[in-house]
């Protein structure tokens, strides 16, 4: 097997996990590509010895690989993203974070869950993503303009709410009154819409969620939509400029700018481990059923 590995290193909360996962890979003679700055990271924290292949970008994936392997939190995963776009290489996330919804491999079973993936006792759970063009075009969102999680739009250099005038399909909607507004994916909805109060939908529902965060109009509410559905917003406040962010990469937009979102062509595959399942997360990340009744 051939794995692409990235990561973000935690200081000594990471180094026995990254340990642990490259001893068993290189015992069970996976080959390993390393992303250029994570192994310059390895190689500094003396962590690694021993001379590694090396990918930078995206173009450095190709269907050679049988996975991409994330270490770290959801956020790394995130980034993970943005190397395999629509090349179809799963993704599997080991959890050296904190809560972890993406994320599955936990770092206490590590072993047998790679075992499992080495084994291929997994299952691909599909994603949704929703892509950003914006009219005039804005080079520093041109080449990744797609987000796993969510596109959100908030405002900037000032403590007043923006209008964010809002289209469904070239049907005017509302402008709601806000700090700003969260376009979320199934994948997103357990992460920035479920602390602004939107809803928790499970990855395989063909649906977006459309999250006010903090409305002044106190009757705007989250709306589940098809994810079929494009989504046209033009922005105005008192500032010139908002602020527009696809995951974890933020722009600057000036309020003249109209924003298209839709959903992207391709979907990103995240490994699914057997008793990982979305529901088994949900339970343990969220405290589900620990009501003493159950």
């Amino acid at each position: 097997m051939k794995f692409a590995i990235y990561g973000q290193y935690y200081q000594n909360d990471t180094r026995p996990i990254i340990r642990d996962i490259f001893v068993f890979l290189n015992k069970n003679d996976v080959e390993l590509v390393i992303e250029t700055e994570f192994l310059k990271v390895l190689y500094q924290e003396d962590i690694l010895k021993k001379e590694y292949k090396t990918f930078s970008s995206h173009a450095d994936l190709d269907a050679s690989f049988d996975m991409l392997l994330s270490i770290g939190g959801d956020g790394s995963i995130l980034r993970a993203v943005t190397y395999v776009r629509n090349t179809g290489i799963p993704i599997l996330g080991v959890n050296a974070g904190r809560l972890g919804f993406l994320a599955k491999v936990q770092k206490e079973n590590i072993e047998v869950f790679m075992q499992q993936v080495l084994n291929k006792k997994y299952t691909l759970s599909k994603r949704t993503l929703v892509s950003l063009e914006t009219s005039p075009k804005n080079n520093s969102i041109k080449e990744i303009n797609f987000a796993l999680n969510e596109i959100s739009i908030s405002r900037k250099d000032t403590t007043s709410m923006i209008t964010l005038e809002t289209y469904l399909n070239g049907e005017f909607l509302t402008s709601y009154w806000a700090d700003g507004l969260i376009i979320s994916t199934p994948t997103g909805s357990t992460g920035y819409s479920l602390s602004c109060g939107g809803p928790v939908l499970t990855p395989d529902v063909k649906s977006l969620v459309i999250t006010p965060i903090a409305p002044h109009n106190l009757n705007a509410r989250p709306l589940v939509i098809p994810d079929k559905t494009e989504i046209k917003i033009k922005v105005s406040g008192r500032e010139q400029n908002y602020l527009v962010s696809l995951d974890s990469r933020i722009a600057t937009l000036s309020n003249n700018t109209i924003l298209t979102i839709k959903r992207t062509p391709f979907k990103i595959n995240m490994v699914e481990i057997e008793n990982e399942t979305f529901l088994n997360t949900l339970r343990n990340k969220l405290l589900w059923g620990e009501d003493k009744r159950n």
